[in-house]
């Protein structure tokens, strides 16, 4: 290694590990990428390879968020399944710990969200069906078959979690905001626990799906990424938090509405033949539909009472309390007197 290469790179350190795990020579500088939200993310290349590295931030514990290698053992059990997912091509458990897999080109972009990297219309439609064939797909794989491969990886499969789980874990986070800060909250999670469905079979759950985390070159997905939340459930709860991005109205002053997109029922249908089920949308999809919608007003509205308190300043956050409303309100139609 250079001189000059030691210099460039953001972490000498870890670069140096990193290169003497890699199966290739002269890898280059170990750069921050841009975009990694959960430890520490780079990028490092040799020749036309490239290798996404997620690394445990020094002096941090290796939990939640920054547990990378939980990660490391859902994508390396996925590996062989037919699923556009980053291989895993080395790691280390030394402190701090960290994996490296295989970089995908393409771009990730939330139709309804992502004003200023918006795509056409029609190529925003496409994505999000060959999104929900990726979720079929994902959910297809036996979920005895995803708690063997993370064992073999060296990691566990965590018990499964039932709708009534979901909700109170997600009710807590809600009941943590501020009252005025979620207007209507209340009435609808006495709707939602009045009504929690039975759990159907449970899933490999990725937890945050969406076209924001699933890149794709043209129509064509490449890698779903971002898997800090996984976790083994009821397949509904995926469902529904997808169905929230289908809707720029959800989101008003930040974000927009975009013609053509398929609607939830569309979504479903074409997640349940990806899956290899057949028939229309099950009677308590609409309780996951409203659930998804809570659980973003509850994020919003945390990130919005951080920013308030002087945790983490970011003025944007100003912008949120329409859609928290916008989120509750349409929630609790869902949970209306009909259901």
């Amino acid at each position: 290694m250079s001189r000059a290469t030691a210099h460039a790179d953001a972490d000498g350190a870890l670069a140096t590990r990193v290169r003497r795990a890699l199966p290739v020579r002269d890898a280059g500088a170990l750069s921050v990428l841009e975009g990694g939200r959960s430890g520490l993310t780079y990028l490092i290349r040799a020749g036309e390879l490239g290798f996404v590295v997620k690394a445990v931030p020094p002096g941090r514990p290796a939990t939640g968020r920054n547990d990378v290698l939980r990660q490391a053992h859902v994508l390396s059990a996925l590996d062989g399944h037919g699923l556009p997912v980053p291989a895993v091509i080395a790691h280390e458990t030394a402190e701090p710990a960290w994996f490296a897999m295989s970089f995908a080109a393409g771009d990730a972009t939330e139709p309804v969200l992502d004003v200023e990297g918006t795509i056409a219309p029609a190529l925003a439609r496409s994505r999000m069906l060959a999104a929900a064939r990726v979720l079929g797909a994902l959910h297809a794989v036996p979920v005895e078959r995803v708690a063997a491969g993370v064992g073999a990886a060296g990691g566990a499969a965590p018990d499964p979690a039932d709708p009534a789980d979901e909700l109170d874990r997600w009710t807590r986070t809600m009941r943590a905001v501020p009252r005025e800060l979620r207007p209507g909250s209340e009435e609808l999670l006495a709707a939602l626990a009045a009504s929690v469905p039975a759990s159907v079979a449970p899933v490999l759950l990725h937890g945050d799906f969406r076209l924001g985390n699933l890149l794709c070159e043209g129509e064509t997905p490449t890698a779903l990424i971002d898997w800090e939340i996984w976790s083994v459930g009821d397949p509904r709860v995926d469902l529904g938090w997808f169905g929230v991005f289908t809707d720029g109205r959800l989101f008003p002053g930040t974000g927009r509405v975009v013609d053509g997109l398929p609607g939830e029922d569309e979504l479903v249908e074409v997640y349940r033949l990806a899956r290899g089920e057949s028939g229309g949308t099950d009677a308590d999809y609409t309780w996951f539909r409203a659930l998804g919608r809570m659980k973003m007003a509850a994020i919003m509205g945390h990130n919005l009472r951080r920013h308030r308190e002087g945790r983490h300043h970011d003025p944007v956050q100003e912008e949120l309390p329409p859609t928290i409303a916008a989120l509750i309100a349409d929630a609790q139609r869902l949970m209306g007197p009909a259901r």
